[in-house]
């Protein structure tokens, strides 16, 4: 394998000239993989806030190297359903197939006879690893109780610890009493609030430690989060900062606490975070808190067991402990539905019945998985009619978890065939069936990311994310294998969504400029970058709020009907870049979560490797170039016009082992011949007389 570093960079770069980009070409604005199918959305407004605007394409439209402008590809597009408007979007359009572009370099696409341009994109094998890496320290920036300090938070979004009063927090029904109070400090901000809720972030540690296991070739230990560089994935790091607080929450007997939070509205602000002084306070224990730590407890430990195996044990017992608890309830039929009265504002954090006995098929499953013993695979054999897909068929995007679990068990030794047998029939029946649009009839959806039109809910971008999983979910347990390709096509699709192929032409996640985003999100509701705060806006004010942060999305049932947008639109247009509070509520558009993070790092997970470094362009004109790393042992690529350099490759003696010599725009630099070792790429301006020197360890 190559892995090639920036050791020193002294090269002049030349400004590209200032572009208008497009409000009718969508693209993903980060990139597409070699092999994946692209497809550009051009689109023609009908309904909604921008209907007075209007596209007609030309005939055939050029994809261009952005590098020289050099045209490398000519496509027709091909109008979609008849020229039909899409509902869902309020648009018409055309589809932009330029699949067979498969050559990494950096491109756009541009309609001469309109003069209309899309922004810059990359094809590569490592277009979405620093979005992923970004994305991830989102959780570093909601840590709870944690400094936000240099060289870990980036200038702007640094801050000192917050929250001192977690570690002594008050009982809320009793909170004179001193003798009650708790260390209860640790864990992520909820969402754009300053909570902290054990069932809130079930279907977080489930996507994120199931991220891990479907692709662990994603996550490295790079993230510039204080854990980094202990030989553990930073993801892994930052989920045990979860997992340690729900661990507090969690007494011996194993009942566990429901939340942490504050008691009025007023309390839960100041920005930034170390400001708030004011009083925390924990709730009482439920049921469903104990199903939950069982559950994602469990599922740690095996994820755990071979990276810190004490660690494991202490997630396990407590998993175990848990679980019995809960099992009071169950047995007894006494579930508790109204633990959370509202004391501690915000969200209710109760399930409710239905919910819990599918939390306990879930613990099961991954209690079985840890620990062998055939107590919980009896408990599922007895209670899988709790499961709802066994009665209605239903695979819906809205319990992952859940499904995850119960494919795991149908592949468990200690399985009952014949149920194992019907979970996979009942996947199958469904995905084949495709009622209601669960996995995304393509061809019914403009912008290439169906989902149904009902799922356009508050956080509609949690659902979108988890459809994505869905599909990936019927090739990982090889569900209907003829279709493989077409599921693997729309999970990509659904992520390419949330990187612009949508009517607004955003990227769904904030400030990701330096990323490569060219419209992103600017405002997220968040009591640190709230409005009017130096971290208000990234365009407009001091700072922005900080990268990375996936908002809820289009809400088609916003509540306040005198804006518009959201109001008053089509379902994918229902959005609008602000973060006002009441009573404008933003927060049902644009509230970041920790769940919408994780259905979005699991979906996106799929599709990176981190082993293939990011791309370094060398200059921004026609003198200068990009060198591209394949994650092979035999070769790498250089883009530019070569002419303009000397190239040669050195062992770590500074001796020439290879010299390149090519007035191409593209070299494959074959280095099979090499053996394992360091080695340097000098690379010199014959213009300039400057040198850069990347080094690469081939392993």
């Amino acid at each position: 394998m190559i892995r090639l570093y920036t050791f020193i960079l002294i090269c002049s770069v030349f400004e590209l000239s200032a572009q208008t980009i497009s409000p009718f070409i969508h693209i993903d604005q980060f990139g597409y993989l070699p092999n994946a199918t692209k497809v550009a959305v051009l689109s023609d407004p009908q309904v909604g806030y921008n209907a007075n605007l209007a596209y007609n394409p030309s005939a055939t439209l050029e994809v261009r190297n952005a590098i020289d402008n050099s045209i490398v590809l000519t496509v027709s597009p091909t109008a979609w359903n008849s020229g039909a408007t899409d509902s869902s979007s309020g648009d018409r359009g055309w589809w932009l197939d330029f699949s067979s572009l498969t050559d990494i370099g950096t491109y756009y696409v541009f309609d001469v006879a309109n003069n209309e341009r899309s922004g810059d994109f990359k094809i590569g094998l490592d277009v979405y690893n620093d979005v992923l890496k970004t994305a991830g320290r989102m959780y570093f920036y909601n840590r709870c109780n944690f400094e936000k300090a240099a060289p870990y938070a980036e200038a702007g979004w640094t801050d000192g610890n917050n929250f001192s009063q977690d570690f002594s927090c008050k009982y809320i029904y009793d909170s004179n009493n001193s003798s009650l109070e708790k260390d209860l400090s640790g864990g992520w901000f909820d969402a754009g609030d300053y909570n902290k809720y054990v069932t809130f972030t079930h279907s977080v540690i489930h996507d994120l430690l199931a991220a891990f296991e479907e692709n662990e070739l994603a996550f490295d230990d790079n993230w510039n989060i204080p854990e980094s560089g202990n030989g553990i994935p930073d993801l892994l790091d930052e989920v045990r900062w979860e997992l340690e607080w729900l661990l507090k929450m969690t007494n011996p007997d194993g009942s566990v606490h429901n939340k942490v939070g504050s008691s009025n509205y007023s309390e839960n602000t100041s920005a930034p975070p170390s400001l708030n002084v004011d009083p925390r306070y924990y709730g009482p224990t439920c049921s469903s808190s104990s199903i939950a730590v069982a559950s994602m407890l469990a599922h740690a430990a095996r994820v755990y067991a071979t990276i810190d195996a004490s660690f494991a044990t202490v997630l396990e017992n407590n998993a175990i402990a848990a679980w019995n608890h809960a099992l009071t309830f169950a047995n007894s039929n006494s579930f508790e539905t109204d633990c959370d009265d509202g004391s501690i504002v915000a969200g209710d954090a109760d399930w409710d019945v239905a919910i819990q006995k599918e939390g306990l098929l879930t613990a099961a499953a991954h209690l079985l998985e840890l620990t062998g013993n055939t107590t919980y695979s009896t408990y599922i054999n007895n209670n899988i009619s709790d499961a709802e897909f066994t009665s209605t068929g239903s695979w819906s995007a809205y319990k992952l978890s859940l499904y995850d679990a119960m494919l795991m068990y149908a592949n468990h030794p200690n399985a009952d065939p014949s149920i194992a047998n019907s979970i996979r029939v009942n996947f199958a029946t469904d995905a084949s069936n495709n009622w209601n649009g669960y996995y995304g009839f393509i061809d019914n959806d403009l912008y290439r990311a169906f989902m149904p039109t009902w799922s356009y809910h508050w956080g509609s971008n949690n659902p979108k994310a988890s459809y994505g999983s869905l599909n990936y979910l019927l090739n990982k347990y090889n569900i209907n294998p003829s279709s493989a390709s077409d599921y693997k096509m729309k999970s990509e699709e659904l992520l390419h969504y949330f990187h612009g192929v949508n009517p607004l032409g955003i990227v769904y996640l904030s400030n990701m400029y330096t990323e490569g985003g060219d419209r992103c999100i600017n405002e997220i509701y968040h009591t640190w970058f709230n409005n009017g705060t130096d971290w208000d806006n990234a365009l407009t004010s001091l700072y922005g709020p900080a990268s990375g942060y996936v908002v809820g999305g289009p809400n088609s049932s916003f509540s306040v009907g005198s804006i518009s947008p959201p109001s008053g639109q089509p379902n994918q247009k229902s959005y609008l870049d602000f973060n006002d509070g009441f009573p404008n509520n933003s927060w049902e558009l644009s509230e970041p979560a920790i769940y919408y993070q994780a259905a979005y790092i699991r979906l996106l997970a799929n599709m990176v490797d981190a082993s293939v470094t990011t791309s370094t362009q060398i200059g921004l004109s026609p003198n200068c170039i990009e060198i591209f790393p394949n994650p092979t042992n035999d070769y790498f690529v250089i883009k530019g016009d070569l002419s303009n350099f000397d190239i040669r490759i050195t062992n770590s003696a500074g001796a020439t082992v290879q010299t390149i010599l090519s007035a191409d725009t593209q070299e494959i630099i074959d280095i099979s011949n090499l053996g394992s070792g360091l080695y340097f790429v000098m690379i010199e301006s014959k213009t300039h007389g400057n040198l850069t020197v990347q080094k690469i360890i081939k392993e």
